[in-house]
């Protein structure tokens, strides 16, 4: 209700459809209709998710301006606060840092 109260009685916006749908296919496994503990887990540390691969592939397919696959120290310069805010590189910290693959 705090995202999308249905005062008037019209039609559902397509995002809460399809935010239903993610809970009723995904989120509720024992298709109880509510998230218990072990399926809040499931949902926020899922175990066939590499969260650093993700956040890397993010990183590039945000910076790499080329399309080249590969990170020129320009293009991270170009985009240093998505790497700054960036969990896989200890929020900025690991950029401080030597790296031969830079």
């Amino acid at each position: 209700a705090d995202m999308f109260a249905n005062e008037e009685g019209g039609p559902e916006p397509d995002w809460v459809i399809t935010e239903r749908e993610q809970f009723s296919d995904f989120r509720d496994l024992n298709k109880d209709g509510k998230m218990d503990k072990d399926e809040i887990q499931h949902w926020i540390l899922p175990q066939d998710y590499d969260h650093a691969l993700a956040e890397a592939r993010h990183l590039v397919y945000e910076s790499d301006v080329d399309k080249d696959q590969k990170l020129t120290k320009e293009e991270v310069l170009d985009n240093w606060n998505m790497f700054v805010g960036s969990q896989a590189t200890n929020y900025g910290e690991d950029l401080t840092r030597n790296h031969d693959e830079l």
